[in-house]
């Protein structure tokens, strides 16, 4: 059950975080998702010692443990557009 709550959050995080990097037009729902995901697993090595908190996917559902999340899927968006567009928006 935990799986599917994981999925759940992750595609609602990437969808927020895409809807801030204005790169929404160009995800659909599974990269939401994939985005979701891995910004927490890059917002849990990276923002994590820094907030002393968990991510969703370390099964954290805290307020503090989805910002690190969403914070982590915004910054993959930024390195992404950095990468493949030269600029971030």
């Amino acid at each position: 059950m935990n799986f599917i709550i994981w999925i759940v959050i992750g595609g609602i995080l990437g969808w927020l975080a895409s809807l801030v990097m204005k790169t929404d037009a160009q995800q659909g729902m599974f990269l939401n998702v994939v985005v979701g995901i891995v910004g927490a697993l890059l917002g849990g090595w990276l923002l994590s010692p820094l907030f002393g908190a968990g991510t969703i996917n370390t099964d954290d559902f805290s307020v503090l443990s989805l910002a690190v999340s969403f914070l982590g899927a915004v910054i993959l968006l930024a390195i992404v557009n950095l990468v493949f567009r030269g600029r971030v928006r």
